[in-house]
């Protein structure tokens, strides 16, 4: 995974226009795109499309301040006009093109990123791999942003908003894995932009044969492969740290990456006052080689196919 991301990162440099192909990348890494992203910004603490941007703004500033006409600089790296580039160049530099070349600066340079593994050994991490067939999640949605450090208001407003016998009607409900209340993220950004919005579910997993009150809103789940990590500790840092750790560790060292899916948090115990708990991560999950054997099979089936014509 390292070797793909920074394939990856190489690419940014190669095309910084354009930006890289995420696809054939992944596929070169037999992973995809969507994980290739995920892990990117969980590791880098930034969006992918916020590192091309940035690099491109870098690359164009020292264009810009070697004296380069300010149309061919922007025509160069995407922009159909000066005018679109001088606003690009503000957003990253917080000057305008002309001021940088007076003045020399002020510039927000963004310098290549490298990424290595150090592997330390003195962390486990407490994973399972849980097969589950389509499922329906079922409670109270919300649309809010994504906030990466500490607990996030939104959810917390719209969590102390429910009636204390909701909780307890939740719980009532709840008949499913996995079990208890659960804390759900649906639609979240691939990029995983800090201030992007997100469904926010709390809610509790239906089964089979359950149905969910008109009530509710209901999040419909397919049937696929979960990793599921525990944490326990001080709540959300434990939880959060969780997230990075399974991103900087454990998907680095196995085949499997991440799917499109929710990301489902289920509280196991509690103190009194949240200040402590031990908490369950699901996230959807897929083998890497199986998506290979699919392109394998799907490359037969077209050579055979050309062979008959």
């Amino acid at each position: 995974m390292i070797a793909a991301l920074n394939t990856l990162i190489a690419a940014v440099e190669e095309r910084p226009t354009a930006g890289p192909d995420l696809d054939v990348i992944a596929a070169r890494a037999g992973t995809t795109a969507y994980h290739l992203r995920r892990m990117f910004s969980s590791l880098t603490g930034m969006p992918l499309s916020e590192y091309v941007r940035r690099r491109r703004m870098t690359l164009a500033a020292a264009e810009v301040q070697g004296g380069a006409p300010l149309l061919e600089v922007a025509v160069r790296y995407g922009y159909g006009s000066a005018e679109a580039f001088g606003r690009a160049f503000r957003a990253v530099h917080g000057a305008s093109p002309g001021e940088v070349r007076r003045a020399g600066g002020p510039l927000r340079t963004q310098s290549r990123i490298r990424l290595r593994l150090t592997v330390e050994g003195n962390t486990a991490m407490d994973a399972r791999i849980v097969e589950r067939p389509a499922f329906r999640l079922a409670g109270h949605a919300a649309r809010v942003p994504l906030i990466h450090r500490g607990i996030n208001p939104h959810i917390q407003a719209h969590i102390a908003a429910l009636p204390a016998q909701e909780h307890a009607r939740l719980r009532a409900l709840g008949d499913g894995e996995p079990a208890g209340l659960l804390q759900v993220s649906d639609d979240v950004d691939p990029d995983f932009t800090e201030g992007s919005e997100l469904t926010y579910l709390h809610g509790v997993a239906l089964g089979a044969a359950t149905r969910a009150p008109d009530d509710l809103d209901v999040l419909e789940v397919a049937a696929g492969s979960w990793v599921v990590f525990r944490a326990s500790g001080p709540y959300p840092a434990a939880l959060q740290e969780c997230y990075a750790a399974s991103a900087a560790e454990w998907f680095p060292s196995t085949s499997w990456c991440l799917r499109p899916g929710p990301s489902i948090v289920a509280v196991l115990e509690r103190s009194e006052d949240f200040r402590t708990a031990t908490t369950e991560l699901w996230l959807p999950v897929e083998r890497g080689e199986r998506r290979d054997a699919a392109r394998a099979g799907r490359g037969a089936e077209r050579g055979a196919a050309d062979a008959e014509r």
